[in-house]
């Protein structure tokens, strides 16, 4: 017999910012199973279920993942309800309808040779408290030696494009032209679909058999040539794509120009009429600067921060939600959008940005909506395999000498202040601010940056990154 605990200690597998994240090597169907029945008992301390929601992203290794983490929950006499290639807030949607558990098996955006496990409560997301007990429960169990066929159920996919679909008037994108980059998301199947039955012309580009780790926060050369050249080839009103789960949203406007993450999390609160909203310390301070919320409450990097901070604001205010500076977006409170209920939906979602920049530009184009936001510009990026060791060596040279340390990366104005909330952010007399930290999901060190103008922040991520991919390290 196997026992959780041991497996999980020992593996190479680990929770990151959303979800445990690793190697595919890594993740063997004992490993998989592990997690499963870990996250089983935890949930059995405080709900009561009979089913549990499985659904994959499009990575090679997704499958043969779920069909580890089902044989773990027939084992436990638990019902695996299927709904196979889906975006993660579709699956969590349909869980929270119907008051089971949920296991994504889903890498994000990471590279390809990793994957990733990401677990829901009947209520939403897992904690940070969730997590730990997870690694901390005991559970035996015999080795993983049959894996189950399973059937896709097509529930969860309808149940969330019908969540949208109610939301805006019959044929209210009519006149639209909407490109979507399938590449190989997820949701590549459903979001046409959604977008015609409001009346908009749908153009499918990019399509890859292949899988394609699109990260919204490190929008690649190659994808910023692309969006150009399709919106002017195409006289494109909107380029939307996700992320490799669709809990991420990419979207162009009518220039091919990508909105970056928050600024869709600014706009998409505008038109929800949020109140207060919780962000991750690494978002634009024009949320603060727009004027729009009264209150703001700013997070440790990943989504199950941001959701701790739900609570504390729900006591004072009607309408909460939340935004990364990746674009998605979590709704804590139920809303009323033209007259119909949206519900909460407290977990990263790439469709309700889209659809809100769409409905706040009425017959404008989107481009018109950037001059709604104060003007500060963020750019982000990363340098790859970066072992969490050389990251953590950089933050303390950065604490312990920051003015010189920044010099080297031609970052040579004054230091106002430093935060360290996650990683180590530094704002600047000239207001500039920048903000190294370690991702929690695969070894990359990430680069932020904040300034008055876009080609200004991405100059300072770049030097900066350059700069780090040179320094010797004790």
């Amino acid at each position: 017999m196997l026992n959780t605990n041991d497996l999980l200690n020992n593996s190479q597998v680990a929770f990151g910012t959303s979800g445990a994240r690793g190697l595919v090597e890594d993740f063997n169907p004992d490993v998989c199973a592990a997690f499963v029945l870990a996250f089983v008992e935890v949930m059995k301390q405080r709900f009561s279920f009979e089913a549990v929601a499985l659904g994959i992203d499009n990575r090679p290794s997704s499958p043969a993942m779920a069909a580890a983490c089902a044989a773990a929950l027939i084992e436990q006499g638990i019902k695996p309800v299927y709904y196979g290639v889906l975006p993660t807030p579709a699956m969590a949607f349909t869980s929270m309808q119907a008051g089971i558990p949920a296991i994504m098996v889903t890498g994000s955006h990471i590279p390809f040779d990793r994957n990733g496990l990401k677990f829901y409560r009947p209520d939403g997301e897992i904690t940070k408290a969730d997590e730990l007990a997870i690694n901390q429960v005991n559970v035996a169990f015999a080795p993983v030696t049959q894996v189950p066929f399973l059937e896709v159920n097509a529930e969860a996919a309808e149940r969330y494009i019908q969540r949208y679909q109610q939301l805006l008037p019959e044929q209210a994108l009519l006149g639209r032209r909407i490109g979507i980059y399938e590449h190989s998301s997820a949701g590549r199947e459903l979001y046409g679909s959604l977008f015609e039955s409001l009346g908009a012309e749908v153009i499918s580009l990019g399509r890859s058999d292949q899988f394609v780790p699109i990260d919204t926060e490190a929008v690649s050369i190659e994808d910023k040539v692309r969006a150009r050249e399709w919106t002017e080839t195409y006289k494109l009103d909107m380029l939307f794509s996700t992320d490799g789960d669709g809990d991420r949203p990419l979207i162009a406007d009518e220039k091919g120009q990508w909105f970056r993450g928050d600024d869709l999390g600014i706009l998409c609160s505008k038109a929800l009429g949020i109140d207060a909203l919780a962000v991750p310390v690494s978002c634009t301070t024009a949320i603060e600067k727009s004027g729009l919320f009264n209150e703001v409450v700013r997070t440790r990097i990943g989504s199950p921060y941001v959701i701790d901070a739900f609570p504390v604001l729900a006591v004072e205010n009607e309408h909460v939600a939340g935004f990364e500076a990746n674009g998605g977006y979590l709704l804590a409170s139920t809303v009323t959008i033209n007259g119909q209920t949206l519900a909460a939906l407290p977990t990263r979602d790439a469709l309700l940005p889209a659809l809100m920049l769409l409905l706040l530009a009425g017959d404008k184009q989107l481009s018109s909506l950037r001059q709604e936001i104060p003007q500060r510009f963020t750019c982000s990026d990363r340098l790859q395999n970066v072992p969490r060791e050389r990251s953590k060596a950089l933050l303390e040279r950065l604490l312990a000498s920051t003015e010189s340390t920044l010099a080297t990366m031609e970052v040579d104005t004054a230091v106002v202040g430093i935060n360290t909330t996650d990683g180590v952010r530094v704002t600047l007399a000239d207001e500039r601010i920048i903000h190294f930290r370690p991702s929690g999901n695969a070894p990359e060190l990430r680069c932020y940056a904040e300034a008055e103008t876009p080609e200004l922040a991405e100059t300072m991520v770049t030097k900066a990154l350059n700069s780090i991919s040179k320094m010797e390290f004790a």
